[in-house]
């Protein structure tokens, strides 16, 4: 694959996975308003993996956190912080899990890639944003994050299963609905990100194993590595932002470019 498109892959990846703009609906995307080749699952799982190294370094206190929190948590004792962290991001993670793979095996997920899908998604959920972050309380901060508020934003993640719902929209939207604070809202979204990613890796990667070539490889690293950097750059950015800004500009861009996919897609 030429480094052009390697390089354009990973950036939008990398930028749209941790922005509430949908990353799976602008991959999509890309070759279908391009004319540019479909990436292929091997530079998906690529750039996955590169996303997922970027919310890791990112966030390592937090990861730490959970993983020292683990054993504790396994136990059934969430008498720590760290084990009720753990826990709730085992929590959030199932229903994604469970639904993905019914979709996933059904070919559903594959039925969902369409331009119109996008459209209504990116316009509809991103107006739900807009109405959460607006009427969304500052009471809450990650500290507060139990098992129910963990299982309501697992099933609101599971909802970007739909191409164009945006997995850190949707969460982040879950958690200022909830009470959450922008900055913790998208702070415990990105955490939930982890085994989520982690776990769609993993599933792309069974499929792609058998049949990867050095070639693929060699664009595969090369694509991580560019995800990588976006993503931190991108990340790092947000949640500066979000010291003094709403979701407000995101909102605004998920509904013109919502208006266009459908005027495209109805003409």
């Amino acid at each position: 694959m030429p480094l052009f498109q390697l390089f354009l892959v990973a950036v939008i990846q990398g930028v749209t996975e941790f922005l509430p703009v949908s990353s799976s609906g602008h991959l999509i995307l890309l070759p279908a308003l391009s004319g540019l080749q479909d990436q292929g699952p091997v530079i998906d799982v690529a750039v996955h993996v590169g996303t997922l190294g970027a919310v890791v370094i990112y966030f390592w206190s937090d990861v730490k956190a959970g993983i020292a929190g683990l054993p504790r948590a396994l136990s059934g004792k969430l008498d720590t912080e760290d084990a009720r962290l753990a826990m709730g991001l085992i929590i959030a993670t199932i229903p994604v899990i469970v639904i993905g793979f019914l979709l996933h095996v059904s070919g559903l997920n594959e039925a969902m890639r369409s331009i119109k899908v996008i459209g209504w998604t990116m316009l509809i959920f991103g107006l739900v944003l807009y109405w959460a972050d607006q009427r969304g309380g500052t009471n809450k901060t990650i500290s507060d994050w139990g098992i129910g508020d963990a299982l309501r934003m697992g099933l609101w993640q599971a909802v970007a299963l739909i191409p164009g719902t945006s997995r850190s929209g949707i969460t982040i939207t879950a958690g200022r609905n909830l009470g959450y604070a922008r900055e913790d809202a998208a702070r415990i979204a990105m955490l939930m990100s982890i085994p989520t990613i982690a776990a769609s890796g993993v599933l792309l990667g069974l499929d792609v194993a058998t049949s990867t070539n050095a070639g693929l490889a060699r664009d595969g690293a090369i694509a991580a590595g560019f995800a990588f950097v976006s993503a931190l750059l991108a990340l790092s950015l947000m949640m500066r932002l979000l010291k003094s800004v709403s979701f407000t500009p995101y909102v605004i861009y998920r509904v013109i470019l919502g208006v266009i996919l459908l005027t495209v897609a109805y003409s």
